[in-house]
């Protein structure tokens, strides 16, 4: 791969694959961090790497960073250190609507919070996403379904206790 080509797929993708890690993270330092480490390992496999799919290797690299970064840092339990207490009354004006649909969708697992915020946020079709986390398409609605009930129902106990 010639490095003008290079730079035309690092210029062409950064955004949206910031975009996912930030979201995905939760931190921007984080998300700069993986979307620098896919970019490297872009030029160093790129003779192994069809241009034609590119986009969806990217994206799928990313994942997988996502995933080992969390693990690395000792983050496998990340899901109860930011559940909301169930137990405790939620005052409205403590959170912004955003800041709770944030901390609701953080608390999905993985391979659901991908899927949602690759189907939600960045647009993809179920195909789109199937081909970058290597799922069929009904295995990504099944996940997406799954996930918007849990971020619903979530979003449910938090207004009850409003």
């Amino acid at each position: 791969m010639e490095q003008n080509v290079y730079t035309n797929i690092v210029r062409e993708n950064q955004t949206g694959l910031l975009r996912y890690a930030l979201n995905f993270l939760g931190s921007a330092d984080d998300a700069r961090d993986v979307v620098q480490d896919v970019f490297e390992k872009l030029w160093i496999h790129a003779e192994r790497v069809e241009l034609d799919k590119v986009k969806g290797w990217l994206y799928t690299c990313a994942h997988n960073s996502m995933l080992n970064f969390i693990k690395r840092r000792n983050r496998l339990s990340y899901v109860q250190s930011i559940q909301l207490d169930a137990g405790s009354s939620v005052d409205r004006f403590d959170f912004e609507s955003k800041e709770i649909i944030e901390k609701t969708v953080g608390m999905l697992p993985p391979l659901q919070k991908s899927i949602l915020l690759l189907r939600d946020l960045e647009g993809y079709s179920y195909e789109e996403i199937g081909a970058l986390l290597e799922l069929n398409p009904s295995q990504v609605k099944v996940y997406l379904f799954r996930a918007r009930l849990k971020v619903k129902n979530q979003l449910k106990t938090i207004h009850y206790f409003a």
